[in-house]
């Protein structure tokens, strides 16, 4: 078993919990157009906080879960950090977790 698997379900975990305590956790899911968009980071449907909740937890939560492999790299927290140049400060623990997410995956084990 890759030795990162289980801090990247720990790194996954914190990001919902940052989106929830942050006020950025969905009740509702977007519309499935909105989630089919083929647009990096669904980035012409969603906001952000939706692409990480109904796309990214999700799809890494399965790849976790299955034992698939990895992807080779990863650059969400750079993303973040454009989305939300405005919030850096109080969204310090969210990026924080997506930086880990991105070294851990990107550190190919």
């Amino acid at each position: 078993m890759d030795a990162r698997i289980p801090a990247l379900a720990e790194q996954l975990l914190l990001i919902e919990r940052e989106l929830r305590v942050l006020g950025l956790w969905a009740r509702l899911p977007p519309s499935d157009e909105a989630l089919s968009s083929k647009q990096p980071f669904c980035i012409d449907a969603l906001a952000f906080e939706e692409w990480l909740q109904w796309i990214f937890l999700p799809r890494m939560k399965q790849i976790l879960e299955s034992g698939s492999a990895l992807p080779a790299v990863s650059g969400i927290r750079p993303m973040a950090e454009m989305v939300y140049a405005e919030r850096l400060a109080e969204l310090g623990r969210l990026l924080e977790s997506l930086g880990e997410v991105d070294r851990l995956v990107s550190s190919g084990d």
